[in-house]
């Protein structure tokens, strides 16, 4: 699964990589710090996952949502952030955020969830595989 990581602390990015060098399928392929570098980074690489912040130089996470959208950018976007207010979940997943997570006290959640998510391709690359074989 190849991820992104957009957030512009180099402390949570370096936990996150620590973290997710452990979690089997996982391939990071960038780490940006602003709205734009995201933006042009979904663009360019297509990532299967993004790790998204809430707030970030040149605006919010609810901002990359929204463009991802207008855009027709097909990730699965985990949002890690320390405003994990309602009406920040709920505008969030509104505009297409699968999960929303608190920066304090769900930080290691984020790699049971791209666990998941890897797991689920398998089972449905596994399912593919024979429905094909069906033919």
């Amino acid at each position: 699964m190849r991820v992104l990581i957009a957030d512009d602390s180099e402390m949570i990015v370096q936990r996150l990589m620590a973290m997710l060098s452990h979690v089997r399928g996982v391939e990071i392929v960038d780490q940006v710090g602003t709205v734009e570098e995201t933006r042009e980074a979904m663009r360019r690489l297509r990532p299967d996952a993004v790790i998204l912040d809430m707030q970030m130089p040149g605006g919010s996470g609810i901002d990359v949502l929204e463009s991802m959208k207008k855009d027709r950018l097909i990730s699965t976007v985990i949002v890690l952030t320390n405003h994990p207010h309602a009406p920040y979940r709920k505008k969030c997943l509104q505009v297409g955020a699968k999960f929303f997570l608190d920066k304090s006290n769900e930080f290691e959640k984020v790699g049971e969830v791209l666990q998941g998510l890897i797991r689920d391709a398998d089972r449905e690359a596994g399912r593919d595989c024979r429905d094909h074989e069906d033919m």
